[in-house]
């Protein structure tokens, strides 16, 4: 009996288990249909982004500004999305690989980190993590990529950095989450040779190509950084989902062999009970 007092009390932790692992694979998947119809909404105004500046590059127009300009800091900046909890498969720690190979390189290299899962990992490993931004929450919000992106800006120009990574997770498909590297800045615009039919065709821009082009590279920088972080987003509560429910399925799993196991030993038990009431009654008889 004693044996059987344990497979219960298993039983029924897995069962709250089970219970648990549903519900927060429910609201990841509640999650993850908002975060994707931003990240792809995202994509196509990035798209949008960068046709405006590839009619630009096709005008010719030559314009100097510091994003534009050759780097004048000789260390690398990376920039790393993580998350601030986990529970969400390899989605932390697949990141904290791709910083871990970028920082095998032999290049002096700091590091702005976003989430505290990678905040704790990097400054564990004693890597230089220069600025972190903790309790991101569960949205990708627009004013946090843009103070990443106005101060990878900074950096950049002031000469603290001589080129700015991000390092982050494209949200392919649910079951396709893929770490990337994106190089940031310094701003790489298309030659005018490479925008294709768009050469051939003239526009007039209002108030000038030059003027364009000197408040659109900043934009296309908080884009990108707003992009990634959309990204991030939506891999997160995709992998997260996606743990969740194995998890589940395990429980399930593994509470269906301990009915198995508690009717074996019930059996047992019973059987056993009924051989020893026979055998105390043939004793009577005798």
């Amino acid at each position: 009996m004693p044996d059987l007092q344990i497979i219960r009390r298993r039983m029924r932790a897995i069962e709250s288990t089970r219970k648990m692992t549903r519900a927060m694979e429910m609201v990841a998947a509640a999650k993850l249909r908002r975060a994707q119809e931003q990240a792809q909404a995202g994509r196509v105004y990035a798209a949008k982004l960068n046709e405006v500046l590839r009619r630009l590059a096709a005008s010719g127009t030559q314009v100097e500004h510091p994003l534009l300009a050759p780097p004048q800091g000789s260390e690398r900046l990376l920039v790393a999305f993580t998350a601030d909890r986990g529970l969400a498969g390899p989605f932390n720690a697949n990141i904290i690989r791709e910083t871990a190979l970028a920082m095998r390189e032999e290049e002096p290299t700091q590091l702005f980190v976003l989430g505290r899962r990678g905040d704790a990992a990097f400054r564990h490993r004693g890597w230089p993590v220069r600025h972190s931004w903790l309790g991101i929450g569960e949205e990708a919000r627009i004013e946090l990529a843009q103070e990443v992106a106005d101060l990878a800006m900074e950096w950049y120009i002031q000469g603290k950095a001589g080129r700015v990574e991000l390092i982050y997770t494209e949200f392919v498909s649910t079951l396709r989450l893929v770490p990337r590297r994106l190089q940031l800045l310094p701003v790489v615009t298309p030659a005018p040779g490479e925008s294709g039919r768009q050469a051939a065709v003239e526009y007039i821009f209002v108030p000038s190509a030059e003027g364009l082009l000197v408040h659109l590279l900043p934009a296309m920088v908080r884009t990108t950084v707003y992009q990634a972080l959309l990204d991030s987003k939506a891999s997160e509560h995709a992998a997260r989902m996606t743990a969740m429910r194995s998890a589940t399925d395990n429980a399930s799993d593994l509470l269906e062999e301990l009915r198995l196991e508690y009717n074996r030993e019930r059996q047992t038990s019973i059987t056993t009970e009924i051989v020893e009431v026979v055998s105390g009654a043939e004793a009577l008889r005798g």
